[in-house]
Protein backbone atom coordinates (compact mmCIF):
# COMPACT_ATOMS: atom_id res chain seq x y z
CA UNK A 1 0.00 0.00 0.00
CA UNK A 2 1.59 3.25 -1.16
CA UNK A 3 1.34 6.29 1.09
CA UNK A 4 0.00 8.34 -1.85
CA UNK A 5 -3.10 6.12 -2.05
CA UNK A 6 -4.35 7.09 1.40
CA UNK A 7 -5.82 10.37 2.62
CA UNK A 8 -5.52 11.53 6.23
CA UNK A 9 -7.74 14.25 7.71
CA UNK A 10 -8.92 15.54 11.09
CA UNK A 11 -12.46 16.26 12.29
CA UNK A 12 -13.47 17.92 15.54
CA UNK A 13 -16.70 18.36 17.54
CA UNK A 14 -17.11 19.42 21.19
CA UNK A 15 -14.08 17.88 22.95
CA UNK A 16 -13.63 15.06 20.42
CA UNK A 17 -10.87 14.80 17.84
CA UNK A 18 -11.01 12.18 15.08
CA UNK A 19 -8.14 11.29 12.75
CA UNK A 20 -9.56 9.64 9.64
CA UNK A 21 -7.50 7.56 7.21
CA UNK A 22 -9.19 6.81 3.88
CA UNK A 23 -7.81 4.01 1.67
CA UNK A 24 -9.15 2.35 -1.47
CA UNK A 25 -10.75 -0.94 -0.41
CA UNK A 26 -13.96 -2.89 0.15
CA UNK A 27 -15.75 -0.62 2.64
CA UNK A 28 -14.32 -1.96 5.91
CA UNK A 29 -14.41 0.23 9.01
CA UNK A 30 -12.01 0.31 11.97
CA UNK A 31 -12.68 2.72 14.84
CA UNK A 32 -10.00 2.55 17.55
CA UNK A 33 -9.26 -1.04 16.54
CA UNK A 34 -12.92 -2.14 16.66
CA UNK A 35 -15.67 -2.34 14.06
CA UNK A 36 -17.98 0.64 13.71
CA UNK A 37 -20.96 -1.41 15.00
CA UNK A 38 -19.01 -2.28 18.17
CA UNK A 39 -17.73 1.25 18.78
CA UNK A 40 -20.94 3.13 17.88
CA UNK A 41 -23.73 0.76 19.03
CA UNK A 42 -26.53 3.29 18.42
CA UNK A 43 -27.94 3.24 14.88
CA UNK A 44 -28.28 7.05 14.90
CA UNK A 45 -24.51 7.40 15.40
CA UNK A 46 -23.78 4.84 12.67
CA UNK A 47 -26.06 6.64 10.20
CA UNK A 48 -24.44 9.98 11.06
CA UNK A 49 -20.92 8.60 10.59
CA UNK A 50 -21.72 6.97 7.20
CA UNK A 51 -23.58 10.01 5.85
CA UNK A 52 -20.65 11.51 3.85
CA UNK A 53 -20.14 8.23 1.95
CA UNK A 54 -23.88 8.01 1.19
CA UNK A 55 -23.98 11.62 -0.09
CA UNK A 56 -20.91 10.98 -2.29
CA UNK A 57 -22.37 7.59 -3.36
CA UNK A 58 -19.03 5.94 -2.59
CA UNK A 59 -19.95 3.37 0.08
CA UNK A 60 -18.04 0.14 -0.39
CA UNK A 61 -15.16 1.75 -2.30
CA UNK A 62 -12.98 2.87 0.63
CA UNK A 63 -11.63 1.32 3.82
CA UNK A 64 -11.90 3.79 6.70
CA UNK A 65 -9.51 3.69 9.67
CA UNK A 66 -10.35 6.08 12.51
CA UNK A 67 -8.54 7.05 15.70
CA UNK A 68 -10.87 9.12 17.88
CA UNK A 69 -10.54 10.36 21.45
CA UNK A 70 -12.12 12.85 23.85
CA UNK A 71 -15.74 13.68 24.57
CA UNK A 72 -18.68 11.31 24.33
CA UNK A 73 -20.11 9.15 21.57
CA UNK A 74 -22.19 11.91 19.96
CA UNK A 75 -19.25 14.31 19.74
CA UNK A 76 -17.01 11.52 18.49
CA UNK A 77 -19.46 10.40 15.79
CA UNK A 78 -19.81 13.98 14.53
CA UNK A 79 -16.02 14.41 14.58
CA UNK A 80 -15.62 11.24 12.48
CA UNK A 81 -18.32 12.52 10.10
CA UNK A 82 -16.46 15.79 9.58
CA UNK A 83 -13.10 14.06 9.10
CA UNK A 84 -14.58 11.64 6.57
CA UNK A 85 -16.26 14.48 4.65
CA UNK A 86 -12.94 16.36 4.50
CA UNK A 87 -11.16 13.23 3.25
CA UNK A 88 -13.75 12.68 0.50
CA UNK A 89 -13.45 16.31 -0.61
CA UNK A 90 -9.67 15.87 -0.75
CA UNK A 91 -10.25 12.76 -2.90
CA UNK A 92 -12.69 14.52 -5.25
CA UNK A 93 -13.00 18.33 -5.13
CA UNK A 94 -16.37 18.23 -6.93
CA UNK A 95 -17.97 16.79 -3.77
CA UNK A 96 -17.29 20.02 -1.84
CA UNK A 97 -20.61 21.70 -2.74
CA UNK A 98 -22.66 18.61 -1.80
CA UNK A 99 -20.83 18.25 1.53
CA UNK A 100 -21.09 21.98 2.26
CA UNK A 101 -24.83 21.90 1.47
CA UNK A 102 -25.38 19.15 4.06
CA UNK A 103 -23.26 21.05 6.63
CA UNK A 104 -20.57 18.38 6.92
CA UNK A 105 -17.59 20.68 6.42
CA UNK A 106 -18.63 23.32 8.97
CA UNK A 107 -17.06 23.02 12.41
CA UNK A 108 -19.72 23.16 15.15
CA UNK A 109 -17.87 25.36 17.66
CA UNK A 110 -20.33 25.03 20.56
CA UNK A 111 -18.62 24.00 23.79
CA UNK A 112 -19.91 23.32 27.30
CA UNK A 113 -19.93 26.52 29.35
CA UNK A 114 -17.97 26.32 32.59
CA UNK A 115 -19.63 26.28 36.01
CA UNK A 116 -19.63 29.66 37.78
CA UNK A 117 -18.97 30.14 41.51
CA UNK A 118 -22.07 30.68 43.68
CA UNK A 119 -24.30 28.85 41.21
CA UNK A 120 -25.31 25.19 40.90
CA UNK A 121 -24.51 25.09 37.14
CA UNK A 122 -23.22 27.47 34.47
CA UNK A 123 -26.30 29.73 34.40
CA UNK A 124 -28.81 28.21 36.80
CA UNK A 125 -29.28 30.06 40.08
CA UNK A 126 -30.29 28.82 43.51
CA UNK A 127 -33.93 29.44 44.46
CA UNK A 128 -34.50 33.02 45.59
CA UNK A 129 -35.99 33.46 49.06
CA UNK A 130 -37.46 36.83 49.95
CA UNK A 131 -37.66 36.00 53.69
Amino acid sequence: MAVEDQIQTVGRRKRSVARVLLRPGKGEWSVNGRTMQEYFPRPTHQIRVEEPLKVAELDGTFDVVVRVNGGGLTGQSDAVRMGLARALVEHDEELRSAMREKGMLTRDSRQVERKKPGRPKARKRFQFSKR
